[in-house]
């Protein structure tokens, strides 16, 4: 395992010493860059601004920005003080800022002008001293902050200072089981994670990132800064989500991780542009696909492939299938995963069939970031991989997983009763997940143990696995859920996605209304051939006797939903218990 100095912040300097020059940040057609000299010298520059407002040791800055090159010299100069810098999703509500900057005591804020608002009126009652607005507004903006710098403050003594065991950053939970709660992830946790992942991925300077997942999530937060930090590769920001498609294409990305949501949409756009093929070009195009996808599930299944196949193979993929990894931006992926939430194996046979080999992964805050991953070349369906080097793993009596190791997190940010409900006296996390290990050492994570169905007769299932089916035969669901505990059969709730449904509506000649859409036959007819397609995989006690699109759609970071697309389940069969009981009538 390749190992990097004690602290993030010599394991920055030291990347920076290697190649000041080398570009570490930029924006899709490198409209910004910045290089590794380039950020070291602002975050020098900021964090002499920030002493001056009294930030130093174990010192919150909370962060409110979308993904963009100024956040990297920002949240490294608290880093070098040894203060402790936590992002907010953008969709958070006042009330949801207050409580975050109410638990992390926080008392400077760094956000943008559009976020403005909320963050004023979320900081009343609060420790925050100080707003910084990068665009505007607030009490300063950024070249403010640097001219507050003291001439004779000495970064080079800050950083030196800062030690293995102090908190780098804190993860807030999604808040699914109540108020979220604030992970503390050490240098020394996240030195450990980006240890596994260079050596996971034979991690190079040459590494190619895109940011464009929320940066108050683990997943951004290690991929996209903390492995840049010590590895000296380039990051490519994605501000908007627009801007994913292009962005993915200008980046060219060698190493990439998104929810499932996204690689469903990804495979809708490409089903789209190859729909619109015609005559020859189209009947190539099937037989390519077609070609691509028995060879995939051969080589996934560990079958034989015949010679006549193989052959069939190099020319489907010369022909078409290299062609759409090219224009996707993905024809140099070194490692790519789904994860945060549960993923179909359809989805992922699906994408292997293109020669784009996405796997499954499983992780959580609490481990500081990626728990296990299936190795370059070894994809096992149906698994979430093998657990990343260092990291014990066992399964409970009851089924629950529970791990141990240098990148379990050093605790729920002051509070100390439910960190000892998950971290037990000999150092096992309790993840509160589900699963097992097959002889090969795979993992298999079946659901929450929270979140299972048991049902009249006694039955468990695992409400993921009958959501992601009915996902996997429609894109036009955004989310599925299974309804079934403590009743004789499973009913669901559809959710529909809006971004796809707006092309149905255009051809339908209908308003891209959910309460429109939710009502119209034609959706009803779609979205009950995916339940049945769906049905036809699951056992006959897990299958969906009946289902309702609901007429709203549910949007990241609100009432129903985390802002990573998990769904809150009690407050959904809240909100919908009415038409629960009409579909059990």
């Amino acid at each position: 395992m390749t190992a990097l100095p004690e602290t993030m912040c010599a394991a920055f300097q030291a990347t920076v010493a290697r190649n000041p020059g080398a570009i570490a940040v930029r924006t899709a057609g490198d409209g910004v860059t910045l290089t590794f000299g380039e950020w070291n010298a602002r975050a020098r520059a900021l964090a002499g601004g920030f002493a001056a407002l009294g930030i130093g040791r174990e010192s919150k800055v909370a962060l409110m920005m979308t993904n963009r090159p100024e956040f990297y010299p920002v949240d490294t100069a608290v880093v070098h003080l040894g203060g402790v810098p936590f992002s907010m999703y953008n969709t958070s509500s006042p009330e949801q800022i207050n409580h975050l900057l109410s638990d992390s005591r926080a008392t400077v804020v760094v956000c943008e002008s559009q976020f403005l608002p909320a963050i004023e009126k979320g900081r009343e009652g609060t420790a925050v001293r100080s707003i910084v607005c990068l665009d505007g507004g607030g009490d300063m903006d950024l070249e403010g902050l640097a001219a507050l710098a003291d001439p004779d403050f000495d970064f080079e003594s800050a950083w030196r200072a800062v030690e293995p065991e102090d908190v780098l950053t804190l993860i807030y939970t999604s808040g699914t089981t109540g108020s979220p709660k604030g992970v503390q992830i050490t240098h020394a946790n996240m030195v450990a994670m980006v240890e596994a992942s260079i050596s996971l991925a034979d991690a190079t300077p040459d590494e190619r990132v895109l940011s464009f997942l929320p940066s108050a999530h683990i997943a951004d937060r290690w991929s996209a800064l903390y492995l840049c930090m010590g590895v000296g590769n380039t990051i490519t920001t994605v501000a908007e989500r627009a801007g994913f498609a292009p962005g993915l294409a200008d980046c060219r990305p060698t190493l990439l991780g998104a929810v499932p949501q996204v690689w469903q949409k990804l495979r809708t756009g490409i089903e789209e542009k190859l729909g619109e093929a015609t005559g020859a070009k189209a009947a190539l195009a099937k037989w390519a696909v077609g070609v691509g996808r028995r060879y995939s599930d051969l080589r996934l299944d560990g079958a034989h492939i015949g010679a006549a196949l193989r052959a069939q193979h190099a020319i489907a993929d010369r022909l078409v299938l290299s062609k759409v990894r090219t224009a996707l931006g993905l024809d140099d992926l070194k490692i790519a995963i789904s994860g945060t939430a549960p993923v179909s194996p359809e989805l992922l046979r699906w994408f292997n069939g293109f020669g784009i080999e996405v796997s499954d992964a499983w992780g959580m805050s609490e481990v500081s970031g990626m728990g296990s991953i299936c190795p370059p070349g070894r994809i096992k369906l149906g698994t979430v991989g093998k657990p990343l080097e260092g990291l014990e793993v066992r399964i409970a009596d009851d089924g629950e997983v529970l791990v141990r190791g240098p990148i379990v997190m050093k605790g729920y940010l002051d509070r100390p009763e439910q960190t000892a409900e998950v971290i037990d006296a000999d150092g096992w996390l309790h993840t509160g997940d589900i699963g097992d290990l097959d002889l090969d050492g795979y993992l298999r994570i079946v659901d929450r143990k929270k979140e299972l169905i048991i049902n009249a007769g006694g039955k468990n299932m695992s409400p993921a696995t009958i959501e992601n089916w009915v996902k996997a035969f429609s894109p036009l669901v955004a989310q599925a859920i299974a309804v079934g505990d403590n009743r004789k059969y499973n009913v669901a709730l559809i959710a529909l996605d809006p971004d796809a449904v707006a092309g149905f509506a255009e051809k339908h000649g209908l308003a891209a209304d959910p309460v429109v859409l939710a009502a119209d036959p034609e959706m009803e007819i779609q979205i009950s051939a995916a339940v049945t397609a769906a049905n036809a995989k699951l056992s006959r006690v897990e299958q969906i006797r009946k289902f309702r699109i609901v007429p709203e759609f549910w949007a990241p970071g609100g009432e129903l939903l985390t802002p990573t697309m998990k769904p809150r389940r009690k407050p959904i069969h809240a909100r919908y218990a009415d038409l629960i009981e009409e579909l059990y009538a």
